[in-house]
């Protein structure tokens, strides 16, 4: 077997082997068993065929090959014996790591940070998505220039601004990829100015921002479907959502405000796409309140919370101090024992958290009730409108919360209404006869 094989989608069938190296001491909150499902599931998103799993046992790394040469020997019999075209590394692999079992093994060896790159090549379908997916895959072959892409791409092609590197790619001189690198990033930067105009332009129409975070599969675009009565893609898969979407969000007292669904996080996303997705997840560092959807029916909730916690750190949201609300999700899938307990928990939590299924709707009108709740923290005011001033009051009942109303014989209104700070300075400048008192 050759180790040019190549994982091509077209082909029939891709044999897999999917391997988790267990790092003893790693620290990490989840089980060896459930780390490999997801390395499962992540070569599931990419149409192969898992003919076999492994979990071996790291005691010490050896810089060559990862796994002990006895270890490699064995896999490599694996290999053999299921006829598999791939070996997917659940770990980082060094260039030379996976030049190495590739030569042993006489495979296609990819790490999970190639794995998930793939994934996102294949699901980004704007051209902001494309150009980021393109950024962190190329950042992540500069320090290899081997050809770890070729297996993909020969046999379809480029996308985004750039053609597939195809067999060429093993010759491609430093120089031209850093030059590659550099105008992907002068693309996104203006990506980036543009996002920054068009939530300016969000700002000067005061509504509130809530964003959707959350593990992959967690729920969050289904949630967001039913949210906004949107028809986002909402698959029973890894990274099904991708692309950023935003929608108009009606809150209980028909105020509007804007709701953005964002990637899926996942346990050690390579740092690359953190980077690459960064303008991209900026709509969570604006928003004025973040919805952490939990997958709760999952046995690996908590720590994928503590995953989407540590990504969201690295993208400097103080967890503190943000507005975030915890929101259990997938509550239909628990049996009633199971809805109790979880129940319980979440009166515990602190902040509590929102019980809900996107599925079925279940606990969706509590959500919004608090998340309206969380924007309307800013105290109220007295407003003092004088008569024929109906379109001032139209403005603060579209755009704050009306507490209080009290009619003058005269036609003048008073309202005690609670604004965002930005509203009311909007309210100031479009209003000025209206007069504004503390309540």
């Amino acid at each position: 077997m050759s180790s040019s094989k190549s994982v091509d989608r077209q082909a029939p069938v891709q044999g897999a082997v999917v391997i988790h190296p267990d790092r003893e001491g790693r620290g990490s909150a989840r089980d060896a068993e459930a780390r490999l499902e997801e390395a499962v599931g992540l070569a599931l998103a990419l149409d192969l065929e898992i003919r076999e799993t492994a979990i071996a046992p790291l005691r010490k790394l050896t810089p060559a090959t990862l796994f002990g040469s006895g270890k490699v020997a064995e896999l490599g019999i694996l290999m053999e014996a299921v006829e598999a075209d791939v070996a997917v590394v659940d770990d980082s692999l060094t260039p030379v790591q996976q030049r190495n079992l590739e030569k042993a093994w006489k495979v296609k060896v990819i790490d999970r940070t190639g794995l998930i790159l793939e994934i996102f090549a294949r699901r980004a379908r704007t051209r902001e998505g494309r150009l980021q997916v393109e950024l962190a895959r190329l950042t992540y072959e500069r320090s290899r220039l081997v050809r770890t892409w070729t297996h993909l791409e020969r046999q379809r092609g480029g996308f985004g601004v750039m053609g597939g590197p195809g067999e060429t790619q093993i010759e491609t001189d430093r120089r031209l990829l850093a030059e590659k690198i550099g105008k992907l990033k002068r693309e996104l930067a203006e990506v980036r100015r543009t996002r920054t105009l068009q939530r300016s332009g969000r700002k000067r129409v005061p509504y509130p921002t809530v964003a959707l975070v959350g593990y992959t599969n967690a729920g969050k675009s289904t949630l967001f479907n039913r949210l906004t009565q949107a028809e986002v893609v909402a698959e029973d898969m890894l990274f099904a959502t991708l692309d950023p979407t935003i929608r108009m969000l009606r809150l209980p007292d028909g105020r509007p405000a804007i709701l953005s669904d964002t990637v899926g996080f996942i346990s050690d996303l390579p740092h690359e796409l953190v980077e690459a997705f960064r303008a991209t997840l900026e709509e969570v560092q604006e928003a004025d309140v973040v919805l952490h959807v939990r997958d709760i029916a999952s046995a690996e909730s908590d720590a994928q919370a503590q995953d989407v916690r540590k990504v969201l750190e690295r993208l400097g949201v103080d967890m503190d101090e943000r507005r975030i609300l915890e929101v259990w999700n997938k509550v239909d899938l628990l049996d009633a024992d199971g809805q109790a307990a979880v129940a319980g928990d979440a009166k515990r939590a602190h902040p509590p958290a929102v019980l809900v299924s996107a599925a079925t709707g279940e606990g969706c009108d509590a959500l919004l009730r608090q998340v309206a709740a969380l924007v309307d923290e800013a105290p109220p005011v007295d407003v003092y409108a004088p008569a024929g001033e109906g379109a001032a009051i139209a403005w603060l009942y579209r755009h704050g919360r009306v507490i209080e109303r009290n009619e003058g014989k005269d036609g003048s209104v008073r309202l005690a209404v609670s604004l965002t700070p930005q509203a009311l300075g909007q309210f100031e400048q479009l209003f000025p006869s209206a007069e504004i008192r503390p309540h």
